[in-house]
């Protein structure tokens, strides 16, 4: 097992679930031993965060300036890298589409801290929708960093 230097969140497109999830993360999670990043699977240019996304994360006190998907690279998956997915799928597209992508360090998020349901894409849906993905993305990351408080950050095998 390796000691993570550095924590990926991906989504497929990295304007809403991710970067909640990394910003959350470094809002909790007090030690400065990592480096937190949100990335997007399918970015072709960067962009700013999803305005409903936006609204949330302002409304819960997360400064967002200067926040813009950003794409995936290759180069960024080490062996000290963890990637959290929140869905299967977007799991399967890093283990397909980059070559430094491994099992033991791609993983789903939810299923990760133990949880059954996967952080679904709230693109369509409410300003309310996009809370209530804050909240479960909050709360996952909670579990997280609490795993990560007593046993250290470590890539491990696949289950």
């Amino acid at each position: 097992m390796n000691r993570v230097t550095r924590i990926i969140f991906a989504d497929s497109d990295g304007l809403s679930r991710a970067p909640m999830a990394a910003a959350l993360f470094s809002m909790i999670y007090d030690k400065k031993d990592v480096e937190v990043f949100s990335r997007g699977i399918n970015v072709a240019f960067e962009e700013p965060l999803n305005q409903k996304a936006d609204a949330v994360m302002i409304g819960n006190g997360i400064e967002t300036t200067g926040m813009k998907s950003r794409a995936l690279k290759n180069y960024e998956i080490t062996d000290r890298t963890i990637i959290f997915t929140m869905e299967a799928r977007e799991r399967a597209d890093i283990l397909s589409g980059f070559e430094s992508a491994r099992g033991e360090n791609v993983r789903v998020l939810s299923d990760y801290v133990g949880d059954q349901l996967e952080i679904m894409d709230p693109y369509g849906g409410t300003v309310q929708s996009y809370g209530l993905c804050f909240e479960l993305i909050k709360t996952t990351i909670k579990k997280l960093v609490a795993m990560l408080e007593d046993d250290g950050i470590f890539v491990r095998e696949d289950d």
